[in-house]
């Protein structure tokens, strides 16, 4: 997936993921909260969320862009933009302790989903997999994600991965309605010899529980 055929468009997501001092973090979900209407008027926003389990103090927001072109002109329009600048990019930058960004592309058999209904929980799994591609590990993985879907206790919202970012890396967003509904459909599809397949192919793996922030559209 890394390495392999991409959707037949040029559309890519950009995965921002912010490490915030413990002591600032209500602050800078205020902040967002406030002013983050400012940095949307630029470009589409698909998600916002703060990790609750998994992790802690980190924020991830993910970004839709139709080309680099369009990334770049964003970009330079919000370096132009004095109130996003003024009002939160210059207070919210002394709160935050590490950035990261990534540049993600969905995998060809998945299409951006949304949940249900709002509410619920959202689950972020990383896989690093053996280097390697799809050719190695790209169908064995894709049943194993498949295997999760047919139990029903969980919606896919994306499978992305990594082309700009530590490679071989995939992203998946679950949502859920509560973590106890998770932990119990989780247990009957770890059952599945499909999920058991794909564990071969595995470096490591990082599960985080997200809850979704007040300018977040997928909520």
């Amino acid at each position: 997936l890394a390495t392999g055929p991409r959707q037949n468009n040029s559309i890519f997501y950009e995965i921002r993921t912010y490490d915030i001092k413990p002591s600032k973090m209500k602050e800078f979900v205020e902040m967002v909260n406030t002013y983050f209407h400012l940095r949307t008027a630029h470009s589409e926003l698909v998600g916002f969320w703060s990790a609750e389990l998994g992790a802690m103090n980190k924020v991830v927001h993910v970004w839709k862009y139709d080309n680099f072109a369009h990334r770049t002109a964003v970009r330079h329009a919000l370096a132009n933009d004095k109130d996003w600048q003024g009002k939160f990019l210059s207070p919210a930058l002394p709160l935050i302790e590490k950035q990261r960004n990534e540049v993600a592309y969905l995998v060809p058999w998945c299409q951006l989903g949304k949940p249900p209904k709002e509410g619920g929980v959202y689950e972020w799994v990383t896989f690093q997999m053996k280097p390697g591609g799809p050719a190695l590990w790209g169908e064995v993985f894709r049943a194993a994600i498949n295997a999760h879907i047919n139990t029903g206790y969980t919606k896919l919202i994306g499978v992305f991965h990594t082309d700009y970012g530590l490679l071989n890396t995939v992203h998946v967003i679950w949502w859920n309605e509560s973590p106890d509904h998770r932990a119990a459909g989780r247990h009957s599809a770890h059952e599945d010899a499909k999920v058991v397949a794909a564990v071969q192919f595995l470096e490591s793996q990082q599960n985080v529980l997200l809850i979704p922030l007040q300018c977040s559209p997928l909520k």
